[in-house]
């Protein structure tokens, strides 16, 4: 799974989403890339919960389509 969160945009951010989303899907792995302001989660996932943990965070993700 992959999100556009254009407000990420410092470490702090960085480190904010992956904690959240690490506290919902414990078992992920998630990379974080500044320069695109993308997130890219993979192993197992639940797509509502890691919307709503990023989104309570202070995101706003969108889900990008993987081609």
């Amino acid at each position: 799974m992959k999100f556009k969160v254009p407000d990420m945009n410092c470490g702090h951010c960085v480190a904010a989403i992956e904690k959240v989303v690490l506290a919902t899907e414990p078992t992920a792995t998630i990379s974080c890339d500044l320069e695109t302001r993308t997130v890219e989660i993979e192993g197992p996932q639940n797509h509502d919960e890691i919307v709503s943990a990023i989104r309570d965070a202070g995101y706003e993700p969108s889900r990008l389509a993987l081609v």
